[in-house]
């Protein structure tokens, strides 16, 4: 296939070829890309800003994960910051820092996962920056939302006998990522040898093609629930769990035994020889909704069948346990994602 050197664009054409067919899903977007800076109106509502940074090398590899899902991740990873405070994402800008060995084409499949991932949250493009680098690919995407003062769900707000609840399931991206990383290493000494993945495709799209869970937010609001305090689950749930804590000077009982792995994750831990609790507690990237709710709003969350209420909150003197299937008590501690951690 015949490939477009950036170098024959220059930026301002670069960026006039990936944003030309932006579309705006918002009337409160007055001015997307094209000029000195976005304008839009916040509609007597809060705005909510968040920026995520993707390096290639440290945060994704290139050799098993396509740019069309990388695009689509990208853009998703920073909505669910925006769902996590009980928000409503409108608006992102992309920052692009590319290297010489990408091809038109290339970004062209990147830009095409951003916009599969606006037009699914119905968020508008409005601007960013492109630039050289001298190795490899970064990516910087900003996330501007909105939320009505009252409902924000901050991380510091927790009361002690508050049930904590998580959306949908854990562990699976963190195995996902471990069967790539297998597969790759298979190819380096054997490139003859083709992948077998189609018994592991759930595993795979959690880490590939990860989702903001746009649909607890709007469950909890058509119950008029707002949380007690939020996250979202990017490092493993127990450094999320901890943050929460910590920032609202608590302890709490998490129970193993309620805490949702998914049966594909369980098959995969297995053949991994790792334990799925490990996984999903410290394994990361899950992107699911970690929450606190009143104890009078159990009947109405219980029913929702993609929320397991995991344990409560207690006294800070009590500490941080997971409660394992056997009845012991074990302090929980953050063994997630680290960004800064030197290499071994």
């Amino acid at each position: 296939m015949k490939t477009t050197p950036l170098s024959s664009l220059g930026e301002f054409k670069l960026i006039e070829h990936l944003t030309k067919d932006i579309k705006l899903h918002h009337a409160s977007t007055k001015k997307g890309v094209g000029d000195d800076a976005a304008v839009f109106s916040a509609e007597g509502k809060q705005n909510l800003i968040t920026t995520d940074l993707l390096v290639e090398g440290i945060h994704f590899d290139l050799t098993y994960t396509p740019l069309k899902h990388l695009g689509y991740k990208a853009v998703v990873v920073n909505l669910s910051d925006i769902y996590a405070m009980n928000g409503e994402p409108r608006l992102i800008t992309v920052s692009l820092s590319v290297s010489n060995r990408f091809s038109l084409e290339a970004l062209e499949e990147l830009y095409a996962g951003m916009h599969l991932a606006c037009a699914e949250y119905k968020v508008d493009l409005v601007g960013g920056d492109t630039t050289s680098s001298q190795q490899g690919l970064t990516i910087s995407i900003t996330a501007i939302g909105v939320a009505e003062s009252e409902k924000i769900a901050y991380r510091n707000t927790a009361k002690e006998n508050q049930l904590i609840c998580v959306s949908g399931d854990l562990g699976a991206a963190y195995l996902g990522l471990q069967l790539l990383e297998r597969e790759k290493e298979i190819f380096r000494t054997h490139p003859e040898v083709q992948p077998q993945l189609q018994d592991y495709s759930y595993v795979l799209q959690r880490q590939l093609k990860p989702e903001a869970r746009r649909d607890i937010v709007r469950f909890l609001a058509e119950k008029n629930i707002v949380p007690t305090a939020m996250i979202d689950i990017s490092d493993g749930l127990s450094s999320e769990i901890l943050h929460l804590c910590k920032q609202s000077n608590l302890g709490c009982k998490i129970f193993e035994e309620k805490i949702p792995i998914a049966m594909e994750t369980q098959d995969a831990a297995k053949e991994f020889k790792l334990d799925p609790t490990i996984c999903a507690l410290s394994g990361g990237e899950d992107y699911e909704l970690l929450f606190s709710i009143q104890q009078a709003d159990y009947e109405t969350i219980k029913q929702h069948n993609d929320i397991a209420i995991i344990g409560h909150f207690t006294t800070q003197k009590k500490g941080v346990n997971l409660i394992a299937r056997d009845g012991t008590a074990v302090p929980m501690r953050a063994q997630g994602w680290n960004a800064m951690k030197e290499a071994e």
